[in-house]
């Protein structure tokens, strides 16, 4: 019986977007002003909530998390998506496609449980507001956003774990711009059965379990804002939850239509465009969005942006 030869791989070849010169171009300026506006808009958001007091508030402590896991999750992937378009493919060790997957996936999971805990904040809100600060404490939003990282990090640990013991054998070429899971276990040569049964059951679990809990969340709210007796007080109520409301649409629709789908009618092509939305657009919408629809930050940027032109002049 013949003897198999399989070789070990210790890297992988990211293979990108494209191979015509003149889009690789286009598509560079378009990924790096993207990034621009993403980390601007991100730790702008971080800088204007240390500084305005009026935002020393649960709601906007979150809201400073969220930046800063937006501002992470385009820098662990977008600086990967220039090198493959200035390079057409580019080659990743496989502890450097580890460590980008194992950051990507703390990201992911982390802004799952950060904007379930961002609906229970606005439940609280809404439903108590005189005991709001009291309920909310610093304490307790400290606790509630360590939770998330750890529930983050924990489903980090268990899907790079899973992953990267797999055998990866002669076929090395990624046809992605990043260390994204499906890619991966396209390549393994080991029986991926199990793996792909602990990461999916535990990744649906995540999706849902947080989906459920802003769900429920939103159900209460509808039921303390019909409560309110005038029709104006009721939508002013509601419209501080638009802002929450239009993150969750875009984050959790994208990962639902990326990871829950069958795999039917999947292409590779149509997953690199998904995966844009919510690794490098949505990152850079989330300020936009929170910014655009408050009228507490739209205060706070012209109060900071007020200070600094008296400052220049004086």
């Amino acid at each position: 019986m013949a003897r198999i030869n399989l070789t070990t791989v210790t890297e992988f070849i990211l293979m990108g977007f494209t191979d015509n010169p003149r889009l690789e171009m286009l598509l560079f300026l378009v990924f790096l002003s993207f990034y621009l506006v993403t980390l601007l808009g991100n730790v702008g958001m971080i800088i204007l909530i240390q500084l305005d007091a009026q935002l020393h508030m649960p709601m906007y402590f979150f809201l400073s998390h969220l930046s800063l896991l937006d501002a992470c999750y385009a820098s662990v992937i977008t600086p990967q998506i220039l090198a493959t378009l200035t390079a057409s493919q580019t080659v990743i060790s496989f502890g450097q496609c580890a460590a980008q997957f194992f950051f990507f996936t703390i990201c992911a999971g982390t802004e799952c449980f950060l904007l379930a805990v961002m609906a229970y904040d606005r439940y609280v809100a809404i439903s108590n507001p005189l005991l709001y600060t009291v309920a909310m404490n610093p304490r307790t939003c400290w606790r509630l956003v360590v939770g998330a990282y750890v529930c983050g990090m924990s489903g980090a640990i268990l899907r790079t774990t899973c992953t990267f013991t797999l055998s990866f054998c002669d076929n090395n070429q990624i046809n992605f711009f990043f260390c994204d899971l499906l890619p991966l276990l396209k390549l393994a040569c080991s029986d991926t059965t199990n793996t792909e049964i602990v990461i999916i059951f535990f990744g649906n679990f995540v999706i849902l379990a947080n989906a459920l809990v802003i769900l429920i969340s939103y159900l209460l709210i509808i039921k303390a804002i019909l409560r309110v007796k005038s029709s104006g007080g009721r939508a002013k109520t509601f419209s501080t939850c638009a802002s929450h409301l239009t993150a969750v649409a875009l984050f959790f629709g994208t990962l639902i239509f990326m990871y829950l789908r069958t795999g039917s009618g999947k292409s590779p092509e149509e997953d690199k465009v998904v995966s844009i939305f919510y690794t490098v657009v949505i990152p850079m919408l989330n300020p936009l969005i929170y910014s655009l629809r408050n009228k507490d930050v739209k205060a706070a940027f012209k109060k900071v942006t007020g200070r600094f032109q008296v400052s220049q002049r004086t």
